[in-house]
């Protein structure tokens, strides 16, 4: 207090002495409420309307490390989970500082004093004071041990309350990455090569610096950086350089891959589950059927363009990115410049879409290179096409399937072999650096960082992010195997919202679909009955059966297609309906544990489910000799308003903690659409998108 005039009493929480209450928060906000679900945590021990808190993003920091993460990352849908406990205690330890500090300075019981609405008020007498008011006497105040709210004196959680960061985007005021400005600040478009990865030959760029607003044009790792006073300045002069480029990069062809996949499909992998005997029981199964399914790369395709900007003063270094992973960051700036991390700043801003493309800081250490060189402010802007062709995609995957039935129709074998890549095997090395305190010896940050992800690649450990959904199968099947065949290929890979579920929940769901059609099942009830030991999953795919009307007759030349699936500990099962040409309806129903907020978890279902559907319908990106054929959104589509069906979500009551809800809706969105097409047209779906 001394210093700042303000009470803190923790990383989250700073009171002034004129009442301004600031709320640091610790996740990103990137469109799926961290602002509001994190502020009513706070709020609701804090006894203050969250709608009252003003909210501050925080800067990288090892106070915010994400638990389950090892860094400072919003990912894994982990943003509520991790901060449910730890933030209501921090609003909670404030709240009985200041009634600690009142009950001082009036001389009076601690039990008389009741903190509510910003004010602290004695009881007895009447006497009141703002939280302001108390700052300097709570200050002096030892951090007490605190008892939590009882769930019945709720206020906030629970109840939909507005968006507390609505009106900074209506309005414009809310600050992007893309939105900062500096002084003195220009502008970098860099030219890449048409080959991912390929060096520079040499350019050539006198009609470039000479066009209006051109401040300079050089070469750097990677490619040319073209820097003007405006980015159409930037990007138009681009057009003017001329570039060779070295035939050293990417080489990769969609079709070759997918050959060599399915060759290493046809021989044994490596075993990552055995129940049984799976191979006795396809023996003596009564019937039995075989399945190839293929799943393509994706791109994150972000609305806001990858950006960053850049300061360098002497040997400090400042950076503001819409980042995810602000820790990373700060690791991987340090180590691009030379720095100590302590002297590398990162500033983060309100994040235009992440889905895991935000976790990698290719964007900001390229803003960071850039303005050390130029020795001035310098903002890094990404085209579409400089995203699309420089992502980190969603590993592309072939799955072979065997399974069987017995006489009554009972799903009785199960054999998946997967062939994929490994996205810790590729990019975990940024993430490894970055989760080691400070103080640690660079030296070994770098060594770990370089080995310990490789043991993933064609080593003796499955990466889990290629098999979780797959591996984990919930369905009671007495004999099952699966098996991991991990390639290395030249394309890179990284976290795609859902990760592996993203892909494997489709094979293992419409695989099951297969084997239940086999046995003359029925797609829902087959499913409740090899889900007997599994009640929360269960209860999830009843509810989503009954609010879709399963079993009643869907509208003529209408199918329904159900898919139930366990993602980021919380259960969700879609039943949809569609047509040869449509989707039309899309019932939901979601166990995420005690819900925070219920318009959040609508909003956030909904927007799954309109990302998977984009997805399965239409998207993939594809590789011809290196180079990415998929340029802008006229070929990597999105799903258009009118292209919409109708989406109803049904929220299970539940006391549990908190579970994940960013990314859980997704997975099972492209095999409850495949049953639907299947019951609408006869035809299975085993390779997406499903309009290509």
């Amino acid at each position: 207090y001394e210093a700042t005039g303000d009470f803190r009493p923790n990383a989250w929480l700073r009171i002034t002495h004129d009442d301004r209450i600031v709320f640091t928060l610790d996740r990103v906000e990137m469109g799926q409420g961290t602002m509001t679900s994190h502020a009513t945590l706070i709020g609701e021990e804090l006894e203050v309307d969250p709608s009252k808190i003003e909210v501050a993003l925080a800067e990288a920091g090892r106070a915010y490390v994400n638990s389950d993460l090892g860094s400072q990352v919003t990912g894994g849908s982990t943003s509520v989970k991790t901060s449910w406990e730890p933030l209501r205690r921090a609003g909670a330890t404030a709240r009985e500082m200041l009634r600690r500090g009142a009950a001082s300075a009036w001389g009076v019981a601690v039990a008389e004093c009741v903190a509510k609405d910003g004010v602290v008020t004695h009881t007895p007498t009447g006497r009141k004071a703002t939280y302001g008011a108390l700052a300097e006497a709570a200050s002096r105040q030892d951090v007490p041990d605190v008892t939590l709210k009882d769930p019945k004196d709720w206020r906030w959680i629970g109840k939909e309350i507005d968006r507390v960061d609505a009106r900074m985007k209506i309005d414009g005021s809310g600050v992007y990455g893309i939105d900062v400005r500096l002084p003195d600040m220009v502008i970098a478009v860099v030219i890449r090569p048409p080959n991912r990865g390929a060096s520079l030959a040499r350019f050539e760029a006198t009609a470039a610096r000479a066009k209006r607003g051109v401040v300079d044009v050089f070469a750097i790792d990677g490619g040319v950086a073209v820097l003007a006073k405006t980015y159409w300045q930037a990007r138009t002069a681009a057009d003017l350089v001329t570039t060779t480029w070295n035939d050293d990069g990417l080489r990769a062809s969609t079709d070759e891959m997918l050959a060599s996949y399915d060759e290493l499909s046809r021989r044994p992998a490596k075993p990552v589950r055995e129940d049984g005997d799976a191979d006795a029981a396809l023996a003596r199964a009564a019937k039995t059927i075989e399945a190839t399914y293929v799943v393509p790369y994706l791109a994150h395709a972000t609305m806001e363009p990858q950006n960053a900007t850049a300061r360098v003063t002497g040997d400090r270094v400042e950076v503001w990115a819409p980042t995810q992973a602000p820790g990373v960051a700060q690791w991987e700036i340090a180590e691009a410049l030379g720095f100590d991390a302590r002297d590398v700043e990162v500033h983060t801003t309100l994040v235009g879409g992440g889905f895991g493309r935000r976790l990698w800081q290719d964007y900001a250490v390229e803003a960071a290179l850039i303005a050390y060189r130029a020795k001035r402010p310098v903002k890094v802007v990404w085209s579409r096409e400089d995203d699309l062709a420089n992502d980190f995609y969603r590993p592309m995957a072939l799955s072979r399937f065997r399974g069987g039935v017995d006489a009554r129709g009972r799903v009785i074998a199960w054999h998946h072999r997967l062939v994929t890549q490994s996205i810790v095997a590729h990019e975990g090395a940024d993430f490894v650096g970055a989760v080691f305190p400070d103080g640690t010896p660079r030296a070994l940050r770098r060594w770990a960082a370089s080995s310990l992800p490789r043991t993933f690649a064609r080593g003796p450990i499955a990466d889990s992010t290629s098999i979780e959904g797959a591996v984990d199968l919930p369905y009671a099947i007495p004999d099952l195997r699966m098996e991991l065949a991990t390639v290395e290929t030249e394309v890179p890979v990284g976290f795609w919202r859902s990760v592996g579920h993203s892909h494997t929940t489709f094979v293992v769901e419409a695989f099951l679909d297969e084997l239940i059609h086999l046995g003359g099942g029925d797609a829902y009830r087959a499913r409740r009955d090899l889900l007997k030991t599994n009640p929360r999953l269960r209860a999830v795919l009843d509810l989503a059966a009954t609010q879709a009307g399963w079993g009643s007759a869907p509208p003529a030349g209408v199918g329904r297609g159900i898919s139930v699936h366990e993602s980021f500990h919380s259960r969700v099962a879609h039943v949809i309906e569609a047509s040869a040409d449509k989707v039309h309806r899309v019932v939901s129903a979601i166990d995420c544990g005690r819900v925070v907020n219920p318009q959040l978890v609508r909003q956030q279902l909904e927007s799954a489910i309109i990302f998977g559907l984009s997805a399965a319908l239409k998207q993939q990106i594809t590789f011809d000799h290196g180079r990415v054929r998929e340029t802008n959104f006229r070929d990597f589509k999105l799903l258009r308003m009118y292209e919409c069906p109708a989406i109803e979500i049904h929220i299970v009551p539940s006391d549990e903690a908190p579970t994940g809800v960013g990314e859980p809706g997704v997975p099972p969105v492209a095999p409850a659409l495949a049953g639907a097409i299947f019951a609408a047209t006869g035809n299975r779906i085993r390779t997406l998108p499903i309009q290509s």
